[in-house]
């Protein structure tokens, strides 16, 4: 299948709730974040093409007073997970605010991945 995602995604370090917000029911964890979609890791997937309100419970941000945001999303697609009791939910945004927009910047400043930088793990067992 031809990529057609305009923005590069972001894989999170934080175990982020996803929720159907008028449902109530837990979807998932957030598993990578653009401005424009999602994609949560959940058990139960959503039908493709739902329409649904999906609530994002918010790490806590440096400037972010949000716990919560809500953003209407279409789901995209979904995928059988590595993890064959799991599957992969792609969420397409319908409408981001400029207050959203900007939590969703937080989020991927401060929690993205840092592929770049490795970690300095100890070679041997503690000095005495």
């Amino acid at each position: 299948m031809k990529e057609r995602r305009k923005e590069q995604r972001k894989n999170l370090m934080a175990f982020t709730q996803v929720y159907d917000l008028y449902r109530g029911n837990l979807i998932g964890y957030l598993g990578d974040l653009t401005l424009m979609g999602a994609m949560a890791i959940g058990e139960k997937p959503p039908a493709e093409n739902a329409e649904l309100t999906i609530a994002i419970e918010l790490p806590e941000l440096k400037n972010i007073n949000v716990l919560r945001i809500a953003l209407p999303a279409r789901v995209a697609w979904v995928k059988q997970d590595i993890s064959p009791q799991f599957f992969n939910i792609g969420f397409e945004f319908k409408e981001v605010t400029p207050e959203q927009t900007k939590a969703i910047q937080a989020i991927i400043a401060n929690y993205e991945f840092q592929r770049n930088i490795i970690p300095k793990y100890q070679t041997k067992p503690f000095d005495e």
